[in-house]
């Protein structure tokens, strides 16, 4: 669900917060860099020079569309912001956790004989909304979260702490395609169910069965769910609002559908 006025641009007394690369393990240099990668570190994004081209450089390039690693070209100046060591033109950012082929996941839970519960998330790009998203999909039982590698928020240190640990519990899986991913997910027989406010159907209305192979999609902050995913889901659940305030922080939002699926896949337990 969209949350219109949640953009956090200082702390409480007024300071504007740094950026949130800066407290993010740093390497610089194509070099260092390239090593990082050929030893199996996992990196978050990697910034590289305008115009620069060499050996090295399309080393990583190769191996970051490979690995589906973001990368941003980028003036000397940005670089230069980022750090003042000698970064040669390239600077990336370790990530915080190891992100999961999706293919694997979703092999592996069929062959244990589970009906898989795994969450999209569109362009959700708040560091801490998604820390609470996830610290929400653990206790609710998800079994993965799918992100872009791009568009999204970047897993921080502060997304590791505000998620109290989950993202070290949940496999992430980070896709260069969500519109393939889905495709992907329903072909394996998922149900995709689009929390929205554009529907009539509320998610009291009991209308969809979230028992089997689920994955539920949750849009960004600013304006939900993109139309391209949203025209190719199976269902679209609105949670009800008796309040003046038309829409729910997202994170809110998303603890509450998988709530609902949670619960039904505890009754269905019991049966």
């Amino acid at each position: 669900m969209e949350s219109r006025n949640n953009k956090f641009v200082g702390d409480r007394y007024g300071s504007p917060r740094k950026p949130k690369e800066d407290r993010m393990e740093m390497i610089f240099g194509s070099r260092p860099i390239l090593e990082a990668m050929l030893a199996g570190k996992t990196l978050e994004k990697i910034f590289l020079q305008k115009g620069a081209k060499n050996p090295t450089v399309d080393e990583i390039v190769t191996l970051a569309r490979h690995r589906e690693v973001p990368i941003a070209t980028v003036p000397v100046e940005k670089l230069d912001n980022l750090t003042r060591k000698n970064h040669q033109g390239a600077v990336a950012y370790l990530s915080a956790i190891s992100y999961s082929p999706l293919d694997e996941i979703i092999t592996s839970l069929f062959e244990k004989g589970k009906n898989p519960l795994v969450l999209i998330l569109d362009r959700i790009t708040d560091v801490r909304n998604f820390g609470s998203i996830a610290r929400n999909a653990e206790c609710m039982g998800v079994d993965a979260i799918i992100i872009p590698s791009r568009g999204g928020a970047q897993i921080n240190p502060d997304a590791i702490k505000t998620s109290a640990g989950a993202l070290h519990l949940v496999p992430v899986c980070r896709e260069a395609n969500l519109k393939e991913t889905i495709d992907y997910l329903q072909n394996y027989g998922f149900q995709i169910v689009a929390c929205t406010e554009k529907t009539d159907d509320t998610l009291t209305d009991n209308k969809v069965d979230m028992t089997g192979p689920t994955a539920i999609l949750m849009g960004s902050e600013e304006d939900g769910i993109s139309p391209e995913y949203l025209k190719r889901a199976d269902a679209r659940l609105r949670i009800p609002l008796m309040g003046q305030i038309g829409s729910l922080n997202v994170s809110v939002a998303t603890g509450i559908i998988l709530y609902e699926a949670m619960s039904q896949r505890l009754r269905e337990a019991k049966v």
